[in-house]
Parts: structure tokens; sequence; C-alpha cells
């Protein structure tokens, strides 16, 4: 997919955030959220110019991260899903503003480019935590770098990063993409495919309120 026409679908597209999962299940935690549309055309428009190598996340598989698992027994993802719901009926539900463009591994090294958050933030903390302790339980570590929430929007390529990606992202910092509603986690099962990763729904999980 071109970068023109992912800014394009963009526009037209509903977003979500979510916990996904893959079966041997490859496991990945993510939350979903129906919400409005992000107006991250612009973000496209502007990167796209700079950004040659960028390999962009499509639309429909655009997600906000709670945690990788890796490699899942399927007998085990039943389990799973009844301690993400375990976790969440006690959260209230909350509002998340989706704002700045950044990267990892950091601003003027940027590999995988990302929207972050700023008012509901600590309550996505939260949540991440409140599954995480839930999965310790059942021996699934986290990872031992601190969670950052944070919405993937695409990788760079491996070659020299151009001055002027840098430039313009530090001109993103503080994007405002709008803010979204959530309500809900979503588990979902994640295969690999040729043209990048088919998601499928497991489990859902409501937030109280």
């Amino acid at each position: 997919m071109t970068v023109t026409s992912w800014a394009e679908e963009i526009s037209a597209t509903a977003w979500s955030v979510t916990i996904a999962i893959v079966p041997l299940v490859m496991l990945f935690l993510l939350f979903q959220i129906f919400l409005l549309r992000l107006p991250l055309r612009q973000v496209a428009d502007i990167l796209q110019l700079v950004a040659t190598d960028v390999k962009w996340v499509s639309p429909e598989n655009l997600h906000w991260t709670l945690q990788f698992l890796g490699e899942i027994d399927s007998l085990e993802v039943p389990i799973i899903c009844n301690a993400v719901a375990k976790a969440t009926e006690s959260l209230e539900s909350f509002e998340l503003q989706c704002r700045g463009v950044g990267a990892f591994p950091a601003p003027d090294r940027p590999r995988t480019l990302w929207l972050g958050a700023a008012a509901g933030a600590q309550a996505m903390v939260a949540l991440h935590g409140a599954i995480q302790t839930r999965l310790d339980k059942l021996g699934y570590r986290g990872e031992s770098r601190r969670y950052v929430p944070h919405l993937t929007l695409g990788r760079a390529g491996k070659s020299a990063t151009p001055r002027a990606l840098v430039r313009e992202m530090a001109g993103l910092a503080e994007f405002d993409a709008g803010t979204m509603f959530v309500d809900e986690v979503t588990v979902f099962s994640s295969k690999l495919m040729p043209d990048g990763p088919m998601y499928e729904v497991l489990a859902r999980s409501a937030l109280a309120g």
C-alpha cells in the first residue's frame, strides 16, 4: 500500500485500540476502543514527503498495544481471556486524548513512528497494570521497560534517517488527533500474512461505567 493511499483511507476509517493474541498462538495484548475518527491524514501528508522508506500500518490494523506476550498454546487462550475480563470489570471507562507524534528508540533516531496519549494516559497505564497483575499470576511476565501508551503509525527502514524527518516530527510533537472513548478491551489473535498481520477477535471485555 502506498503512503498516499494510506493517508486517503485514514479519513474514512474508524479506529480501535485492542488486546491481541495469536494461535500455537502469538499473543500480544492491545485494547480496543470504539471511537471517533482520527484526523491523521495531516500527519501522513507531511511525513510522506520526507519518509520515503517508512512501512505504514494499514488503517484497519491500527491499535494501542497493551502488551506483547509472544507464542501461546491455544489451550491457554481461554484462561488469558478470563484473566483480562477479571482485570477490566472494576475499571471505569475513560476518555483518551490522542496527542503528539513521537518515535522509538528516540526522536532523533526514529525507527517506530507513533501517536502518543495525553489526557487519559494514566488511566491507560492503570489498565495495562491491572491486566499485567492478572497475567503475572498465570506466569506471563511483562516487559521490563516502562509501559508507554502509543499507537504505532509506521516503521522506518534501516537506511540513514533523513534530517528532514526528524525535523518534521519535532513539529508534530503537540499534534492533536482528537479524543477517543475507551470502554472495552478486545482480545485478538494475530497471524502474519504476506501483506501484513491479520487479526481475529477472540473475546471482548467491557470496562465498568
